[in-house]
């Protein structure tokens, strides 16, 4: 391949995926991907079958796919001014083809002929399901529309798409253009001394101070800014931080605003185009929940579950900072709530999150991991020495899986640091989709994680926070799912799913960071090699549910904006969008003076793709749900069962989209979801 884009390696030439050349590649493979749909259009519709027509859709943009899957994650994680021109050059490009599939009319009409031929009629497994979601997904992305109808579908979806990443750009941007500096250290008290530490050094690499007259830098990255608004005494710090924070999106030059507004209105008109009464009930169709009243009433259901606690927790938050400050009690200014809160767990529980930090080094964490996942699901991940694989930056790790029989499974990348060139957050993706192959062979899969954890400092290794490791145990599980996956169908392997579902086998990892004998596995002091004494595994487990009500309801308030702006757009396209959402959810907040902010103008889950969580942010919940079920019976029949493990392997993460998620959920529980564990999990019921 003279187009190192196109080359399909496994071992991917990362230095040699330049910007230069993305046009070149994203062109040719279009090209590819339209001849081979031209291809199966040329058979009489007589003729078409399950492997004419079927088989070969999911083949002719099997290309294409990879390609644009490098270009796209390389703008997530090494955005530079030609890369993002090149990219958003072909994005409108890409969008319009995948739009126009569904759209094809001669190409629809040999899918139906060859779906009514009585050999498809004798399908039957992963096959059958390619074939019913096949057809459910051209229905759905209008294969039975008007001419007239699908060309302004073709524009609604190449809008969506420049907008939504837009959207996207603005808010790294905005994010990178702030930042603080402090030139008093008589501010930062409270702060812990690894994060003045940090805040030091980022100083120094931006040319602010020396080591004689230290200035301190905080941005708005997470590592940089929690610990401000946890711990910093200096309460006009910690408002200027909060401040900066909320307006992200919404000032001039990375201005979501007016995005946000014809991001609902085209939306909204794509879900009428296609016969919805919104666009919840259009993506929500064929997932569990199956339309937006059902998922609003879950939210609601779950609201009614935890509001008596979340008010006694927001009640109780102002008399004790009340009684601290000898004042009376009254509401807490947002920039208040997460540093008052973290003064009562210590009250209360002796507990000082920052305790356990140095008993989480991101190496003893990831080596943790691996021996959990090879005892419950008997693998062995390998770490390739640095320079043995390419990668896309020198802090990127390689390493590769292999299952209890020396099959290797797959392999993957591990990014966790934050840089200004990567977006914020936490996250799986897959690069190449293995498994069975037609000569009856296995390929392994590719993918990658990618988080924004805490760095390490001059002295010490990188050191997480409680929740960072949740985080790297959550991102593999979804990397679990991909590497597991044995469908031979590419889109209905991994996590390929329905979106309230997808959160399952990420969710359910996260559960073994509180068990003991997980913890015993990767909790070793940086220093000592001790493992976390009993009297502080005592104090965390005790204040593991502290304001579990205003943790759940945090998750509620978002996705209750997010299944209110789609499922009833209409209130806020004209006016202040911001003031009708901060009354909307004014019972799910907490009460502040002034009162809190909401996140749609850098809400990226929900904006930054043309569909991604929009009207699906409730499965987080929903999906916490399953999970929490779900590990009952590891509880029950020993959380290191490989017995056990082996099962969720095999009817769970192995199966992807090859059968009705709740089918495999009961496959593995023998019954329907239950809501109790998660409650009684979270101390609410």
């Amino acid at each position: 391949m003279d187009n190192s884009f196109l080359d399909r390696s496994f071992h991917i030439r990362w230095s040699q995926l330049t910007a230069d050349k993305v046009v070149a590649a994203v062109e040719q493979a279009l090209t590819g991907a339209e001849q081979a749909l031209d291809r199966i259009v040329q058979q009489a519709p007589a003729a078409a079958d399950f492997s004419s027509t079927f088989l070969a859709l999911e083949a002719a943009t099997d290309l294409l796919n990879e390609t644009w899957g490098k270009v796209s994650h390389l703008v997530s994680v090494a955005d530079a001014p030609a890369l993002r021109e090149a990219h958003n050059a072909m994005l409108a490009k890409v969008s319009a083809f995948q739009a126009r599939i569904p759209l094809n009319e001669p190409l629809w009409i040999r899918l139906k002929s060859a779906a009514a031929q009585p050999s498809a009629k004798e399908l039957s497994g992963e096959h059958r399901r390619f074939l019913e979601e096949t057809v459910a997904d051209f229905i759905q992305q209008g294969a039975d529309l008007s001419s007239d109808k699908k060309t302004r579908l073709e524009a609604l979806q190449s809008e969506l798409a420049q907008l939504t990443q837009k959207y996207s750009e603005n808010v790294l941007d905005a994010t990178n253009a702030w930042e603080l500096l402090v030139n008093d250290e008589a501010r930062l008290r409270g702060l812990p001394a690894h994060a003045k530490e940090a805040a030091r050094q980022n100083a120094l690499k931006k040319g602010h101070g020396t080591d004689a007259s230290p200035v301190w830098r905080f941005t708005l990255q997470g590592p940089s800014q929690e610990p401000v608004m946890l711990y910093a005494e200096d309460a006009e710090l910690r408002r200027q931080l909060w401040q900066a924070a909320i307006a992200v999106g919404s000032q001039p030059a990375h201005d979501n605003r007016d995005l946000v507004k014809r991001i609902l209105t085209l939306r909204q008109e794509k879900a009428s185009l296609l016969g919805n009464a919104h666009f919840a009930d259009l993506v929500l169709a064929r997932r569990m929940a199956g339309s937006g009243r059902k998922a609003l009433d879950f939210i609601e259901d779950l609201y009614g579950r935890v509001r008596d606690a979340f008010q006694r927790e927001c009640l109780e938050l102002e008399q004790f900072k009340a009684e601290i400050t000898q004042a009376t009690a009254a509401r807490l200014a947002p920039w208040e709530v997460s540093f008052w809160a973290e003064k009562l767990r210590r009250t209360r529980y002796d507990f000082d999150e920052e305790q356990l930090r140095p008993y989480f080094s991101v190496t003893g964490v990831l080596a943790g991991m691996f021996e959990i996942t090879r005892r419950v699901f008997g693998i062995t991940v390998v770490e390739l020495p640095a320079g043995r694989v390419e990668v896309w930056h020198p802090e990127v790790k390689f390493y590769e899986v292999h299952d209890s029989a020396g099959r290797h499974i797959g392999s993957f990348y591990a990014d966790w640091r934050p840089r200004e060139s990567k977006r914020g957050g936490a996250w799986m993706n897959y690069l190449i989709t293995g498994g069975p192959q037609s000569d009856g062979s296995r390929a392994p899969h590719l993918g990658l994680i990618c988080g924004n954890l805490t760095p390490p400092s001059a002295d010490k290794p990188a050191l997480l926070t409680h929740r960072e490791v949740e985080t790297i145990f959550h991102e593999f599980g979804h990397l679990l799912h991909h590497l597991f996956g044995e469908v031979a169908i590419k889109s209905l392997n991994g996590v390929n799913v329905a979106w309230d579902f997808v959160e399952l086998p990420s969710q359910i990892m996260e559960n073994w960071c509180w068990e003991r004998e997980g913890l015993d596995l990767f909790a070793r002091h940086y220093a000592t090699g001790e493992r976390i004494p009993a009297v502080l595994f005592d104090r965390m487990t005790a204040a593991k549910n502290f304001r579990s009500a205003v943790a759940t309801m945090r998750q509620l308030t978002f996705a209750r904006m997010d299944l209110e702006l789609h499922v009833n757009p209409a209130p806020y396209l004209t006016g202040d969008l911001s003031a009708g959402l901060r009354q909307l959810l004014q019972r799910y907040q907490v009460p502040t003076e002034p009162p809190a902010s909401t996140a749609e103008n850098r809400f990226t889950h929900v904006f930054a793709d043309p569909v991604g969580y929009a009207a699906g942010y409730y499965s987080y919940k929903w999906a916490e749900v399953l999970e929490a079920d779900v590990f009952t019976r590891f509880q029950r029949e020993g959380i290191f069962n490989s017995d056990v493990g082996g099962e969720f392997i095999a009817k769970v993460l192995s199966r992807g989209n090859s059968a009705n998620p709740m089918d495999l959920f009961v496959d593995f529980m023998g019954r329907p979801p239950d809501l109790q564990p998660l409650l009684t999990r979270a101390g609410l019921g």
